[in-house]
């Protein structure tokens, strides 16, 4: 059997399988390959809309579609081949923003608004030991980025007017952990909400953290999390529905089949939390999101060991896929996409 055929009956088996596992009173989910035209590991995913992605990964690379996945349009920043872009910030058909990870100038900051033809590159770091892991927007101007620690502090940027990256102060972030800092799994390990809400999640460190900021980042506080925690282990994941609900994934990243607590719940925005249901493929989760407008709310998670979806905000879960994934985003029930290794693209519908 052919890899091509091998992975469509394997999505048809676990639909139908969906429909026997006691959810099928909510939409199903129906799974499409779609070619993403580039070999390279895509590791984020953001969506405008139904018709409008964008995702970027590995070698410079960074693919977009404008009709809902039928085709991928697919490219290499200018001079950036050597580059890791594992978070895409997408604004609309023409404007994105990319962020590359590694250590010091490896990590930057670009941005196109004339659909990828060229890119300006807004920020390069000049912090020697600093390490930008994700990066996400309130609006198209206004937007965070996220780094590991420094001689025991977090290093953050900030824009205002989405040109612009300036460092929040050090006394402003709260202290960190000793090796503290995110995971650059999934481009999730921020998300923001509203007009100024931020949370972040945190690993390798003896507790893995939420931080939480209600101001953009000026003030903050810091939330301990169930999931499992230490050197290469952690939250790299953060997901919200509102402002009470959400959840936070992981696990222990140099461990292909570990288990263990690798997804944590919180009912009131992230000040406390509790452990969430294991999802049913092994190893670490990379990421997380909810479906916007699906009822009851659809939480999907996605890892090198698969994919799984739940309905009841991670307390239990339903397999999705096995093939191997880093990133996802959704526009709602109607389209969403999961990425991954080799160009991987999977469109995810959920329909009754």
């Amino acid at each position: 059997m052919t890899t091509r055929y091998a992975h469509r009956s394997c999505m048809l088996l676990l639909v139908a399988l969906a429909a026997c596992d006691g959810t099928s009173s909510g939409p199903r989910p129906v799974l499409s390959a779609q070619p993403a035209g580039t070999n390279a590991r895509l590791q984020a995913v953001s969506v405008v809309n139904a018709h409008v992605a964008w995702a970027s990964g590995v070698d410079g690379t960074w693919v977009r579609t404008l009709d809902g996945g039928r085709t991928w349009q697919s490219a290499v920043v200018p001079d950036a081949d050597s580059l890791q872009f594992r978070d895409v910030q997408a604004v609309s058909p023409d404007t994105a923003y990319l962020l590359s990870a590694g250590t010091g100038d490896q990590s930057r900051v670009y941005r196109t608004t004339d659909g990828g033809a060229t890119w300006s590159l807004q920020f390069v770091n000049a912090v020697p030991e600093a390490f930008y892991d994700c990066f996400a927007f309130w609006d198209s101007a206004h937007g965070i980025a996220f780094s590991d620690a420094v001689d025991g502090s977090f290093v953050a940027l900030r824009t205002e007017d989405g040109i612009a990256w300036t460092a929040i102060p050090e006394e402003s972030l709260p202290p960190a952990q000793p090796g503290e800092g995110g995971f650059a799994a999934s481009g999730t390990c921020v998300v923001t909400q509203g007009d100024s809400t931020i949370w972040i999640g945190t690993g390798n460190a003896s507790v893995a953290r939420v931080l939480r900021s209600d101001d953009r980042g000026r003030t903050w506080t810091s939330a301990d999390s169930p999931i499992v925690a230490g050197e290469a282990a952690g939250i790299t994941s953060v997901a919200f529905r509102d402002a009470l609900h959400g959840v936070v994934v992981g696990g222990d990243i140099g461990v292909p089949d570990a288990t263990g607590n690798r997804v944590a719940r919180t009912e009131d925005g992230g000040r406390s939390w509790v452990p969430g249901g294991e999802p049913p493929f092994p190893g670490a989760v990379y990421g997380a999101a909810y479906v916007p407008a699906s009822g009851p709310p659809i939480l999907v998670s996605v890892g090198p060991g698969g994919s799984a979806y739940s309905r009841d905000d991670g307390r239990t879960w339903s397999a999705l896929d096995t093939l191997a994934y880093w990133g996802l985003g959704f526009a709602g029930p109607e389209a969403g996409w999961l990425v991954g290794p080799q160009g991987r693209i999977t469109q995810v519908r959920f329909s009754r």
